[in-house]
Formats: structure tokens, C-alpha cells, sequence
């Protein structure tokens, strides 16, 4: 779940991303796992979707490597573009099922949410 105001628009990236509609400082929580909004879904319920339905969970769910599922994002979370130079971190936090989400330096209002996804897609290649 978003802990940050976000809007949609076009991305630099790559088609739509996220973007911070107010100023984020370094370590603010900008997304953590919610049960029963955020979805945890096993490989086996994937393999088993309609391959449209699977080719949508795969575009924007990510493995984790806390759970091994896949995590899809009831919010737009999901929209996070990739970037080797990212603004957003995962850190492990007792008690967060999937750590927390942060701010890994200052974000503008109007700056895209990105991550490295190279340190959380266990199945996709960059």
C-alpha cells in the first residue's frame, strides 16, 4: 500500500509511472505489503492463469525474495519504472511482511518513483 500521495502520467522510462505529488525525504516509507489489499500469489496459481490473465500478473507483479510468491500491488506501486540510478529501497524491517519500502534519498514533487529491479525480480532479466 502506498504510504506517499502518487499520480499516474506518461514515463520517461517506460509507458506509465509513478510519480511523487509532494516532496519525499531521504527514508521516508513510500510502500508496504498490506494483507488482504496486496496480493501474494504462488507460482502455481500463476502457471494456472489464462495466459492473458498471467502475461498481466507478471508485467506487474514482482518475486519476492522475502516470500517467493509473486506480490502484485493493489495500488500504483505497480507502475514503479525501473532505474540502475532508483529513488525507492526495500530494507528489511521486523514485523513487514515484505520490508519496507523508502525514499533512498531526497524525491521532488513531480519526480518518478523508480526501482532497481534487479535487487527483487528473482525472474526477469535486464
Amino acid at each position: 500500500m502506498l504510504l506517499i500521495k502518487t499520480y499516474l502520467k506518461e514515463s520517461g522510462v517506460e509507458g506509465i509511472g509513478c510519480f511523487a505529488r509532494e516532496k519525499v525525504l531521504k527514508g521516508t516509507a513510500i510502500w508496504r505489503f498490506v494483507d488482504d489489499f496486496d496480493l501474494e500469489i504462488s507460482e502455481e496459481t500463476v502457471n494456472s492463469l489464462s495466459e492473458g490473465c498471467r502475461e498481466q500478473v507478471l508485467k506487474y507483479a514482482y518475486k519476492s525474495p522475502h516470500s517467493h510468491k509473486y506480490v502484485l500491488c493493489s495500488d500504483d506501486a505497480r507502475f514503479f519504472n525501473h532505474s540502475d540510478s532508483n529513488n525507492v529501497i526495500n530494507i528489511e524491517v521486523e514485523g513487514f511482511k515484505e520490508g519496507l519500502d523508502i525514499a533512498s534519498r531526497d524525491i521532488l514533487a513531480g519526480e518518478e518513483l523508480t526501482y532497481n529491479y534487479r535487487t527483487f525480480k528473482e525472474d526477469k532479466l535486464f
